[in-house]
């Protein structure tokens, strides 16, 4: 899981240099519907790896699915998210608040803060506690998602998930070490890319 700032200042193919996440609005603007596909097509001309599927995630919908589990534990290293040190469970509303905090966190925090909470459910999840819940966790996701992974390989992905239990998940984010702050000529702050310092990572966790 690699998590990217949404300023990332980079050639979008058709449209020129803007930041990264206006590659699905300026799809949608053109062909509703097409933000997807056109998301994918971009990413891997921009970070030259080969992506197959995506997963839209309505941040709304993020709650039932949190709620479903029956709320998630997040153990925080540091403050973060409006929240002190410590170990919390969060509810669905508490953790989009907790996602979405702004006032104390930067793009790069708040990148922190989503990877958490998406292995904080993933380990809830496949917990024996999780496992029960299943069956509605996974109507709330589908509701909350729109993706277009085929149906044969979601079992796959379940038993990725549970073995994710013991080995972990490789989840790293393009940080500040990997950028350079600088504003535009029409005043918008946005961050280079280091490509020296992105691209060994793209190839340790995509192999490309």
């Amino acid at each position: 899981m690699l998590s990217i700032p949404r300023d990332l200042w980079v050639t979008i193919p058709d449209y020129g240099e803007n930041r990264i996440n206006t590659v699905y609005f300026f799809a949608e603007a053109a062909q509703p519907g097409s933000g997807p596909i056109a998301s994918v097509d971009a990413f891997q001309n921009i970070f030259g790896i080969t992506l197959k599927y995506y997963v839209i995630i309505k941040m709304e919908g993020l709650v039932n699915v949190i709620d479903a589990l029956g709320g998630v534990e997040v153990d925080l290293p540091s403050a973060m998210g409006g929240l002190p040190m410590g170990v919390y469970t969060l509810d669905g509303a508490q953790a989009l608040a907790f996602a979405r905090e702004r006032y104390s966190a930067d793009d790069f925090s708040r990148m922190k803060q989503g990877q958490l909470l998406i292995l904080a459910a993933i380990k809830k999840m496949t917990s024996p506690s999780g496992l029960i819940k299943i069956p509605l966790v996974f109507i709330e996701t589908l509701r909350a998602t729109k993706t277009n992974i085929p149906w044969w390989l979601v079992p796959r992905l379940g038993l990725a998930f549970l073995r994710s239990r013991s080995t972990g998940m490789d989840n790293r984010t393009i940080n500040r070490e990997m950028v350079t702050p600088f504003t535009t000529y029409e005043g918008a702050q946005v961050l280079a890319p280091n490509w020296d310092a992105i691209n060994p990572v793209l190839m340790e966790m995509f192999g490309q």
